[in-house]
């Protein structure tokens, strides 16, 4: 009978050690959870910067082509025939 109840013992003693680590490992999971989400909002935080910064170089390396650098006229026209275009059509949708 002594035999069974250390046997009982030993098992109570296992379960409350697994709860345990289950307790601990459901703490470190909500912890990386939280740690997951502020990565991934300051990867889109610098995702949205550098498209800003993108953004704003092609509009310095167009000024530039416009003001008579050499290097970017072909792209500076480019850009202006566009620009034109979309006036066109503009100016097409607001006649009809």
């Amino acid at each position: 009978m002594g035999e069974l109840i250390q046997i009982v013992d030993t098992l109570e003693n296992k379960v409350s050690k697994l709860l345990h680590r289950l307790e601990l490992l459901q703490q470190t999971n909500k912890d990386l959870e939280t740690e997951l989400m502020t990565i991934k909002s300051n990867q889109e935080n610098a995702k949205k910067t550098v498209s800003e910064w993108e953004e704003k170089y092609n509009s310095l390396k167009l000024a530039n082509s416009m003001l008579g650098s050499n290097t970017n006229k072909t792209e500076a026209k480019l850009k202006i025939n566009t620009l034109i275009r979309e006036l066109d059509l503009c100016i097409t949708q607001l006649s009809e």
